[in-house]
């Protein structure tokens, strides 16, 4: 029997409306108890005078890479990353090789997530046989085995027939289904974020209205069918206005955001360099405010990383030639409290809420809550230690970020799975 004593933390759990300096034990992976003046005798003890107490993180958009990229990243080395972000559950995108599109390929990813992640890693399966757009791929199968919602993520499937019936069967499965919003004929062979910046780089732009003509498609279908839609990292002011739209209209339609894009914007970026280059693309600075405003307004509901590790051989090539993606596990928190908290826009709670009850909810997830009988995932984190980040440290296998050397204020000081700490600041 092992039990861990947490002591003296502000723990917050908003799915409780709970706000408050106490103890919390976990026992055999369980949340046993939360209050005051908890009994250590005989447990391990962590001190968090002075921490915050929070649910295990969600991040609902990462990519692991295995099977096939496993130079790039591995289910292992994933998940060592989200423990090191303080994320206890991260849900896999199914773009790998093969492509998660059958029971067969999830069953491996959940057997080697079972044997090697140090964190809860739940797949999203695929939408369309290998992602192709054309073939609905085996959803029922893919929920038996473990997957959790489905996307064609990377590869937005172009076929409204298609998505719709996509849609239709989602629904009957309560499964909710995520899209890449992106029309592949408007954004092109674009690299970029069209607009000033990239004419005087003389890089091709990638247009604001080929995601928004997708989310207004989706938004459609998704109030014919009725399902749960769920759009990816939106990055267009006018995407999240239709979102906000949808939601008053009363659709079950979701969204998230990435660091990434509430941060930066296209301006920021330095010239030529692939650190930069992602999809959706760095906006304007009016997008970005947006996007802001979204996670504060209720618009958007989560922050997801849409980590996307890449090896420097790939990345560090011409800017036109290099594969789009970042990583961005580690520097979540961090960014969320410097853009959104030490600003003043939303308190700690709904920092909280952005990274645990939100996407938990989203997907369906039996996480994101500390209440007493639940899974005893927790993080912990200060909204005061002021560290940098060091990509060359990393548990990642790649190296691809933006922040290197960006110094922030608060971040994740401990994370802790199924009553176990898996990762600690300060140890590696």
């Amino acid at each position: 029997m092992s039990k861990l004593v947490i002591k003296n933390g502000r723990v917050i759990d908003p799915a409780q409306n709970f706000d408050q300096i106490t103890d919390l034990a976990i026992e055999d992976g369980i949340i046993r108890q939360v209050g005051a003046n908890i009994d250590a005798t005989g447990s391990e003890t962590f001190d968090a005078s002075g921490l915050v107490v929070a649910p295990g993180f969600v991040d609902i958009h990462v990519h692991l890479r295995e099977p096939g990229f496993e130079h790039s990243e591995t289910i292992e080395s994933g998940s060592r990353a989200a423990a090191a972000g303080g994320f206890t559950s991260i849900c896999c995108m199914p773009n790998t090789q093969p492509v998660n599109d059958n029971a067969t390929v999830t069953s491996y990813i959940v057997d080697r997530a079972r044997r090697h992640a140090i964190v809860n890693v739940y797949p999203i399966g695929a939408i369309t046989k290998n992602s192709g757009g054309d073939e609905l791929a085996s959803f029922a199968s893919m929920k038996q085995a473990g997957i959790v919602a489905i996307s064609d993520d990377g590869k937005p499937v172009m076929n409204a027939r298609v998505v719709r019936h996509a849609m239709e069967f989602a629904r009957a499965l309560d499964m909710p289904l995520i899209e890449h919003c992106e029309d592949l004929h408007l954004s092109g062979s674009g690299n970029m974020h069209e607009g000033l910046v990239s004419t005087r780089l003389g890089l091709r732009g990638i247009p604001r209205s080929s995601e928004d003509v997708m989310v207004a498609r989706d938004i459609l279908l998704a109030e014919v069918t009725g399902v749960r839609y769920h759009v990816a990292h939106i990055s267009s002011r006018i995407a999240v206005e239709m979102v906000a739209f949808a939601k008053a209209r009363g659709l079950k339609v979701t969204s998230e955001a990435t660091p990434h894009h509430f941060v930066l914007a296209d301006s920021d970026m330095l010239p030529y360099d692939s650190n930069y280059k992602m999809k959706p693309p760095l906006r304007e600075r009016p997008d970005v405010d947006a996007v802001t405003q979204g996670l504060v307004n209720g618009a958007i509901d989560a922050i997801a990383t849409d980590h996307a590790p890449h090896p420097g051989d790939e990345k560090m090539q011409e800017f036109e030639r290099c594969p789009f993606g970042i990583i961005g596990l580690e520097t979540a928190l961090g960014l969320a409290l410097e853009q959104l908290y030490h600003p003043g826009l939303v308190g700690l709670t709904h920092i909280v809420k952005l990274f645990t009850q939100n996407p938990a909810q989203i997907l369906s997830l039996d996480r994101g809550t500390l209440r007493v009988g639940g899974p005893g995932d927790i993080t912990i984190f200060s909204d005061a230690h002021e560290w940098t980040y060091d990509v060359s440290k990393s548990p990642s296998k790649s190296r691809n970020s933006p922040f290197n050397g960006r110094k922030f204020k608060g971040g994740p000081v401990a994370t802790i799975v199924g009553g176990k700490i898996v990762w600690r600041l300060g140890q590696a």
